[in-house]
């Protein structure tokens, strides 16, 4: 009953709002490190939500929709970020199941095998066998998985902002004083993209090496745009006219001269990390995005209501 009430709600107020989900990872098994990302069985019952409240589209179907003003009510996509394996394995059956369309931004330069410099800090982290660790010459005490957490979390903000060469050469030198092995691979292959891209999931570009793009120049910049959407051409044989922009908050991680970039580029879209609904007023080239972390259905249906008063930019 509340499930149905929350619905109409969103026909009154989501008239030509569309939702447009951001996920990252859905996991086989809980990890204590990523206690935010969900498992295959929440992820299950998001989807089934979306199936039985919402109306989920394709990128190009929601954005057609939304020129024309003709958006269907409750709208919403399902978008990933990264390019991660467990997109393929564990989401993708569970959005089939639903026939829910879904759109993975990859970033090209973990296709072969290394894992995003992110993932690498928060693996040594997660050894548990390591009582402390030695980093940049100083000697830490891991505790629980909270002070993991929370550690891990002071470190890659330390590294999020520099150039890409000191941000992974720093990575490197972590790895060094800790003689930690790397973790196997965590994101798919180009083979991988392509099976994906053969399930019906719309595959955007997320940038070659996911710098925040803001700080570098724009010849750089704009390598990064066009190279990522040149590989996943090649690799899937289809044409990638979606972008989404690493980090992905305006002004902070990246501004105007970026959005231009991705246009000249040749992308028709491109999605941010800001939170809100995207209207027919809105840049298509700076869409908005929002998942409401909830532990049970009824508060993640209700935020995601509540999400469609939010203005937009």
């Amino acid at each position: 009953m509340i499930h149905n009430a929350l619905q109409l709600t969103g026909k009154l107020l989501g008239r030509n709002k569309l939702s447009i989900l951001i996920y990252h990872q859905v996991l086989a098994e809980p990890d204590p490190m990523r206690p935010s990302e969900p498992t295959a069985a929440v992820f299950d019952w998001h989807m089934r939500l979306l199936h039985d409240y919402f109306t989920p589209l394709t990128l190009d179907d929601a954005l057609h929709h939304l020129q024309h003003n003709s958006l269907p009510a409750n709208a919403v996509c399902v978008t990933f970020d990264d390019g991660y394996l467990n997109n393929l394995t564990v989401a993708q059956p569970i959005l089939a199941r639903y026939k829910i369309p879904a759109t993975v931004y990859i970033a090209t330069a973990f296709s072969h095998g290394s894992n995003m410099w992110n993932d690498r800090v928060i693996y040594l982290f997660t050894d548990t066998d390591r009582q402390q660790l030695s980093l940049q010459g100083e000697q830490f005490k891991l505790g629980d998985w909270l002070h993991r957490r929370q550690l891990a979390e002071e470190w890659l903000r330390k590294l999020k902002y520099l150039p890409i060469a000191q941000r992974l050469a720093a990575v490197d030198k972590m790895y060094q004083e800790n003689k930690a092995a790397e973790q196997a691979p965590l994101m798919m292959s180009p083979a991988q993209i392509k099976t994906l891209s053969e399930r019906s999931v719309t595959i955007g570009a997320h940038s070659v090496n996911h710098p925040i793009l803001g700080v570098l120049p724009e010849v750089e910049q704009y390598a990064e745009i066009f190279e990522s959407k040149q590989q996943l051409e090649q690799w899937i044989g289809q044409p990638v006219k979606h972008f989404a922009y690493p980090n992905g908050f305006i002004n902070r991680d990246f501004d105007e001269a970026t959005v231009q970039l991705v246009k000249q580029a040749g992308f028709i879209s491109a999605v941010t990390f800001e939170w809100g609904v995207s209207t027919s007023s809105s840049s298509l080239f700076k869409l908005n995005r929002f998942t409401p972390w909830d532990v049970n259905s009824f508060r993640f249906h209700a935020r995601l209501i509540n999400n469609m008063r939010q203005t937009h930019h």
